[in-house]
């Protein structure tokens, strides 16, 4: 499997590389059902940066299902994503960390039917281990002397961080604007800041190396996270049988185990 987590020139170049032809020199993009119902190719898989780790999980046990398949993720911001997926970059699935994003997808005429809501997240603040700076909530994202990230506003997290600074009546000063979700979490797991505002999921995911601080106000900004095929998907088979997964029992109880709320 392969996986990328790329900022936004190095979707952009990545997209023109692979329109171009098989990466590395290998067999074309796409694939087909065999006559025992196995699927083979290449399936890609575009999804939010907040996916990564159970993503990743379900891909490998596609892969595990049905060996002559590979399964290639880029994960990135939505909007990143869906500005790629619009100028014809080849993927078979689109999944957006909320339906903002993917309605540019599905304004586009891309989508193959309709996009299925298959999770929800809410945001939370997270802190280096032992929080050096003491931060208790939302109010010190105001506080200048401290160094603090938050998402830009156009991917979902940045959208729904200013959702809820609004809530909460907190007037924030980030020193960073980060493209997704996981850049944010890098800053604060390597101590670069105080504190970011960033998915619940990815505290969890964090483990010991930050501590998350639980926000009242996320509640009026859950995020939706919605799931599709692309009308272009070169291996559509292999694209309804992730999508599939996902939705299943077995892929909602891996989102849960990551912390994700259900749909």
């Amino acid at each position: 499997m392969r996986i990328r987590t790329w900022g936004t020139a190095t979707v952009l170049a990545a997209a023109l590389l692979t329109g171009c032809g098989a990466a590395d020199g290998g067999d074309a993009v796409g694939g087909a059902a065999g006559g025992d119902g196995s699927l083979g190719g290449t399936l890609t898989v575009f999804a939010a940066a907040s996916l990564t780790d159970v993503f990743t999980g379900l891909g490998e046990q596609l892969e595990a299902e049905h060996p002559g398949l590979e399964v290639q993720f880029t994960f990135a911001g939505s909007s990143t994503l869906a500005t790629q997926v619009t100028q014809g970059a080849p993927a078979d699935v689109f999944a957006s960390a909320n339906p903002g994003q993917m309605a540019v997808v599905t304004d586009a005429g891309l989508a193959d039917g309709e996009p299925q809501v298959f999770t929800s997240n809410v945001l939370e603040i997270a802190v280096p281990a032992g929080n050096p700076a003491d931060v208790t909530g939302l109010a010190d994202f105001a506080r200048e002397e401290l160094t603090l990230a938050v998402c830009a506003p156009e991917v979902p997290c940045g959208a729904a961080a200013e959702d809820v600074f609004a809530a909460a009546g907190v007037d924030a000063v980030p020193d960073t604007l980060e493209e997704d979700v996981r850049a944010a979490l890098t800053k604060v797991e390597l101590g670069e800041v105080d504190a970011a505002l960033v998915y619940a999921t990815d505290v969890v995911a964090a483990g010991d190396a930050v501590e998350g601080i639980a926000v009242a106000e996320a509640e009026d900004a859950v995020n939706e996270y919605p799931v599709c095929v692309l009308t272009e998907a070169p291996n559509p088979e292999a694209a309804r049988a992730f999508v599939d997964l996902v939705l299943s029992a077995e892929g909602q109880a891996a989102l849960a185990d990551a912390g994700f709320r259900a749909p």
